[in-house]
Parts: structure tokens; C-alpha cells; sequence
């Protein structure tokens, strides 16, 4: 029972670690080539998000089934191999099935044979662990760089053109574009400078936050011995007096 209570908590830990801990964009600041160039609408940065999804999953769980096979002089060669074949697949499905986004994202998703964050988990966790963990691991770091970029694709998308649109690149999708405050809308949003500045204030957000945290920790920290100091000269002064 126990080991079965430790088996799950692992599974548990290998999936959210991608999508809060760990999370490539805004904690390991990892694959900022697509995360700048590809979130200049919401569904562009959901649809790299996916495709990514699919690399990962494709790559970490065939090199968890290889890992025991592959030699250790050549293994970083054979892993860019597994993910240039997935990422062909992925590629030459998207130019079938969705050719706006295709067009839309371009070199980009060629680019994600040599994307640090899919790399980065073969060498990490997929050559060390097993299929179902590699997957979970996989599907969370994924799901943890599409929220990222998904983040960042609703500011720039919103302050660059003044809302959102939806069935641009997804056309089996009912085409609808809200766009209130299009009047207002801030160009160099949606240029690749926008990204830079987007990227910066999410993570000036964040550090915000972690050290608010951090300082509310000390503070409770610092009252807790202060109590504790307390309570030891009032025990002292007791048995002064006894």
C-alpha cells in the first residue's frame, strides 16, 4: 500500500513539476526563441504550444524505451535523430491538417529539433526513468510551455491589436475576432520587441510575488523566535523565583 501511495506521488510530482516548479519558460527561462517569436496571437502560441506537446511526448517516451540500448558515446547525437523524426511527422501533419499555422509558425517548428527544453529532458529524465514517467513528464513540461507561451500570447495579442481573434490559423473553427479596444491597441506588441517586454513584466511579476513570499516567510520566522525568546525568559524568571 505504502509503496503503491509512494509510486502514484511520484507519477504526481513528474507531471506538475513542468507546470509550476519547473516550468521551462518562467522558471528555467528555457526555448526563448519560440516563446519570443511565435506569441504574437493567442492561437499561434497555443498551436507551437502543441506541436511541442507532441515532440516531447513522441521523443522522451521512445528514448526511455532506448535508453538501455542506446551507447552513451553517441546517445546525444541518436536523441537529435528520435526528435528530427518526430518533429518531421509533426511537421508534415501540420502542413496537412492546419496549413495557416503552418505557414504562420514557418522555420519555427523546425526548429524544434534543437528546442534546449525537449533536448533537455531526453539527457534529464526520459534516459533515466521509465516509458510512463517520461510521459507524464513530457505532457507536464509541455502543458508548462504552452501556458507560458499562452500567457504571453493573450498581453501582446490584446495590447498589440486590442483583443483577441479566434479561427485565423485554426480553420476548422468558427472565425471570431473581439476587438474593443482596437483603438487603443499598442503596435509594438506585436512586434518582436514586444516580446522582450511582455516576457520582462511576467517575470518581474513573478519575482515580485516570490519575494513577497519570502519576506512574509522571514517575518513569521523572526515573530516565531521572538515567541520563543519570550517564552524561555518567562520560564527562566519562574525559576528564579521558585
Amino acid at each position: 500500500m505504502m509503496e503503491q501511495t509512494k509510486e502514484k506521488s511520484l507519477k504526481l510530482k513528474s507531471f506538475l513539476a513542468g507546470i509550476i516548479k519547473e516550468n521551462p519558460v518562467l522558471v528555467g527561462l528555457l526555448g526563448m526563441c519560440p516563446t519570443l517569436a511565435t506569441t504574437k496571437s493567442l492561437e499561434a502560441a497555443f498551436g507551437m504550444g502543441i506541436l511541442v506537446i507532441l515532440t516531447l511526448i513522441g521523443s522522451n517516451v521512445l528514448i526511455s524505451l532506448l535508453r538501455k540500448i542506446i551507447p552513451a558515446e553517441v546517445k546525444i547525437p541518436c536523441y537529435i535523430v528520435i526528435i528530427a523524426t518526430f518533429v518531421t511527422i509533426i511537421k508534415m501533419l501540420a502542413e496537412a491538417f492546419v496549413p495557416e499555422l503552418y505557414q504562420s509558425l514557418g522555420v519555427f517548428i523546425s526548429l524544434i529539433v534543437v528546442n534546449c527544453i525537449i533536448l533537455g529532458r531526453a539527457e534529464a529524465f526520459a534516459s533515466k526513468n521509465g516509458p510512463l514517467l517520461s510521459l507524464l513528464d513530457a505532457l507536464g513540461m509541455g502543458i508548462g510551455f504552452t501556458i507560458a507561451l499562452c500567457i504571453m500570447g493573450i498581453i501582446r495579442e490584446i495590447l498589440g491589436t486590442g483583443g483577441l481573434t479566434f479561427g485565423v490559423y485554426f480553420t476548422f473553427i468558427p472565425y471570431v475576432s473581439f476587438t474593443p479596444l482596437a483603438n487603443y491597441a499598442i503596435k509594438l506588441f506585436v512586434l518582436p520587441a514586444g516580446g522582450f517586454l511582455t516576457l520582462g513584466m511576467i517575470l518581474a511579476v513573478m519575482a515580485f510575488y516570490h519575494n513577497h513570499k519570502e519576506e512574509k516567510k522571514i517575518a513569521l520566522e523572526k515573530k516565531r523566535l521572538e515567541e520563543l525568546k519570550a517564552q524561555k525568559a518567562l520560564e527562566q524568571q519562574a525559576k528564579e523565583a521558585a
